[in-house]
């Protein structure tokens, strides 16, 4: 029988819907204002939220107060006329990028990797190729350029139109998954919770497939998802480029510390194939749409702001900004790496030199099984209990900051990334301590801080 959804929220029912409606409803307008300071013809919490942030990006200058004048001067009818129509060109870019990194996904070797087991006693099985397909993707991209074969400018010119076209396209690929967890789930880990806005929006199943080998979380998050945050961090620093017949130091720091992560990112997607994203969250709109749409738009959005405002910050500037960017990244990738370790050993490995303390925790499956569970606390992981979110929000930060304070927007990534991670400790929290119970209030009681050390 399938397993229903968890329909136990972190926030009040109220807050919950409110807050579902409300991504659902603005977070596609804001892509579209986000990347708008270049051209006025182009303007048609995701898609209100996603236009607006193309338009004022592109179009505006990256000025919000721009944007906003405009809006009341001209209302409705304004807000119409420069939201992007999808275009053949912008289908034609997306269905070529997506069908690429599909046909790769599937036929690239890997190593058999399994997953975490899951509520119902399932044990998916996935095939690590990301770091190869990273490299393909961005050898075959920057060779088009090089051998004249296809210009990346293509893609920002018509970038308005992209994002257009990937609102509306995402949103009937989330009501094709919708209607596949009814009716065709690939696993036992699917089901509804008998409430169509909870479904959409949360998903029915938790490891959708399209036949026996392609994953559609791993193709969405990841291949699709991070892997345009590459390729759209490449594209804005060729556009400048050709602009301008340089490449300013603040988009080489921009574009280095997104690779650096990205880079970061494939070599460890194995680690991720573990965490809330894919082994927790199932795939509907808050997952699959954000990744189809948000990651692409507002993740590389400071890239996108300094294709038309280039800052010269000098040499010392660039590389202080450079290495603690890296730092941060480094420090981020260990945080989870030590984790990754701790768990293959069983705890039977050195965290900083010395063997690791740890709680044993019991826990009982939905099928009524008793399992067991270490959990790590000592190295990053007895700082505080989501540590590795503070250099995953310095790193933002630090690629975010060549583009210095003129304007706000650059750092709404770095604002809505530290949201999105706060309410992400909180709803890890809340389910582990219903998952693991007392052992939960014993680990907190040894590692008392949720993710600032000493503060919070």
């Amino acid at each position: 029988m399938a397993a229903a959804p968890e329909t136990k929220t972190v926030h009040s029912p109220a807050l919950t819907y409110f807050s579902m409606l409300s991504l659902l409803s603005l977070c596609p307008p804001f892509v579209i204002l986000l990347s708008a300071n270049a051209t006025l013809s182009c303007l048609l919490k995701y898609s209100m939220l996603l236009g607006l942030g193309w338009y004022t990006m592109v179009h505006a200058d990256g000025s919000v107060a721009q944007t906003w004048n405009y809006l009341k001067q001209h209302g409705l009818q304004g807000f119409i006329d420069i939201w992007p129509r999808p275009t053949a060109i912008a289908w034609k870019i997306i269905f070529v990028y997506g069908a690429f990194e599909a046909a790769i996904q599937l036929l690239l070797p890997g190593k058999r990797v399994e997953g975490p087991i899951s509520p119902t006693g399932n044990r998916p099985v996935y095939k690590a190729n990301g770091m190869a397909a990273y490299f393909v993707t961005l050898v075959t991209y920057i060779s088009l350029w090089w051998f004249e074969i296809f210009n990346p400018t293509v893609v920002y010119d018509h970038l308005g139109e992209i994002y257009s076209a990937l609102i509306f396209g995402s949103l009937i690929f989330c009501v094709f998954l919708y209607i596949k967890g009814h009716v065709a789930p690939s696993s036992t880990d699917s089901g509804s919770s008998g409430n169509f806005i909870i479904d959409f929006y949360w998903g029915m199943e938790l490891y959708p497939r399209i036949g026996k080998n392609f994953d559609i979380k791993v193709f969405t998050n990841c291949r699709f998802g991070m892997m345009s945050w590459a390729v759209l961090a490449v594209t804005y620093c060729i556009k400048q480029y050709e602009l301008n017949g340089k490449v300013s130091d603040s988009m080489l720091v921009n574009t280095t510390l997104m690779l650096v992560y990205v880079t970061k990112f494939f070599w460890w997607e194995a680690g991720y194939w573990n965490t809330m994203d894919i082994a927790h969250d199932r795939a509907g709109f808050y997952i699959c749409w954000g990744c189809l749409v948000w990651v692409p738009s507002v993740y590389t959005s400071p890239g996108m702001y300094l294709v038309n405002h280039p800052v010269n910050l000098g040499m010392q500037l660039a590389l202080y900004i450079l290495v603690a960017g890296v730092l941060c990244i480094y420090i981020n990738y260990d945080c989870d790496r030590q984790r990754q370790e701790f768990r293959r050993t069983n705890g039977k490995c050195k965290i900083w030199g010395k063997a690791p303390s740890k709680i044993e925790a019991t826990y009982t499956t939905t099928s009524g099984e008793t399992k067991t569970s270490l959990l790590l606390t000592s190295g990053w992981w007895g700082l505080a209990r989501h540590f590795h979110y503070v250099p995953e929000i310095l790193a933002a930060f630090f690629w975010t900051v060549p583009a210095l304070f003129n304007h706000f927007l650059p750092y709404f990534y770095v604002v809505f990334l530290t949201i999105l991670l706060f309410d992400r400790a909180k709803r890890d929290d809340d389910r582990c301590r219903s998952k693991y119970g007392k052992y939960w209030k014993l680990y907190c009681n040894k590692v008392p801080y949720k993710i600032i050390p000493g503060i919070y």
